[in-house]
């Protein structure tokens, strides 16, 4: 940058970061945890906007070494506030943890990022750019994706879909909790709640809220950032299995933001309505693919794309069904606390 200031350098001095290390926890020993991390830290440290132009940032953990700790900083070069968190809380719970650990005084916004995600070398400064306005909106939602693959691609039509608003244009109803920035006085009215059962849909749960509260999402989609695909074939399998699981928490909440009075049974059918929403949700992800601004798929990879939605959406629609079944697995109560494994470095590379 040639010692020039940047436009939205004043919103990052304003701003801290919030990153967790729930998704590190599975499958690997400590030291593999503590690489993932250093990675990331590594990679967010050469953001055009670097870690040193924030006003704080903040990592939780349940462990973290003192040699770790001491690595994270000298990557990030400056102090990091560790908030150590027990084990058994779960990652939304880690957020707003991380959240109370910023300094009110210094931080009017609060980003949130993710450990196992790869964020773009210019992520930060997209996402914080459309706060640099004179109606700055309330919060930015960046775009998420998997890796530009045909697995990747089939994916993020079913896990990183986003819908326009009806409250202004630009605007998206969801947002995900990897790749987000609020004004701060919107989250702490806000913030995450707890949902007995669900593994990982609160974020679509606040984003309903915020809708109803009339608070807008702006969509930056230039701020792109890549969660990593889980290591393994079984990892995957779990994962969709939770989801799947997922829409029976889900479902009543949908139902009560979008279906009219007479359709409010669904969101106590049993698996009647977790099955719809599901079936609805593969209409869109067949419609929504080369349509999420990655790379085009084309011919006998386009079409293989399109098998793996239904294939990824059968299991979901599995794990669904055995939830309104009464048959809950995959985890228990305690599946957000048993982390799935996030630590290959190139994403996608065994699937």
């Amino acid at each position: 940058m040639n010692g020039t200031l940047m436009p939205h350098e004043s919103i990052a001095a304003r701003t801290a970061l919030v990153l967790e290390t729930n998704n590190l926890r599975g499958g690997a020993d400590a030291g593999a945890a503590a690489a993932s991390l250093l990675h990331v830290v590594g990679l967010l440290s050469r953001q055009t906007v670097p870690l040193t132009a924030l006003a704080q940032v903040v990592i939780t953990h349940d462990g973290l070494g003192e040699e770790t700790r001491a690595a994270a900083e000298r990557l990030a070069g400056r102090a990091i506030d560790f908030v150590r968190i027990d084990a058994g809380t779960g990652y939304y719970s880690a957020k707003n943890d991380g959240f109370a650990a910023t300094d009110a005084a210094r931080c009017d916004y609060v980003c949130f990022a993710d450990t196992d995600c790869v964020p773009a070398p210019d992520w930060l400064a997209q996402l914080l750019a459309p706060l640099d306005s004179a109606t700055p909106p309330a919060a930015v939602a960046g775009r998420t994706s998997y890796a530009a693959t045909v697995a990747g691609a089939a994916l993020t039509t079913i896990d990183f879909m986003y819908f326009p608003s009806p409250l202004q244009a630009g605007a998206t109803r969801n947002f995900y909790a990897n790749n987000v920035v609020f004004r701060r006085e919107v989250f702490a009215h806000h913030s995450y709640q707890s949902l007995d059962g669900v593994y990982r849909a609160h974020c679509q749960v606040l984003g309903l809220r915020l809708q109803e509260a009339g608070v807008a999402l702006h969509y930056a989609a230039a701020a792109h950032t890549e969660h990593k695909l889980p290591d393994t074939r079984g990892e995957l399998f779990k994962l969709r299995w939770l989801r799947g699981q997922d829409t029976q928490g889900l479902t009543p909440h949908l139902v009560r933001a979008y279906l009219p009075a007479g359709m409010q049974w669904l969101a106590h059918s049993g698996p009647i309505g977790p099955l719809c929403v599901l079936a609805s949700r593969l209409w869109f992800s067949m419609r929504s693919l080369n349509r999420q601004d990655l790379p085009p798929l084309r011919g006998a990879r386009r079409l293989s794309a399109l098998a793996l939605i239904a294939a990824f959406s059968a299991v979901d629609m599995l794990g669904a069904l055995f939830r309104g079944l009464g048959l809950r697995t995959a985890g228990g109560i305690d599946a957000d606390a048993r982390a799935l494994s996030y630590h290959q470095r190139q994403p996608g590379a065994r699937l």
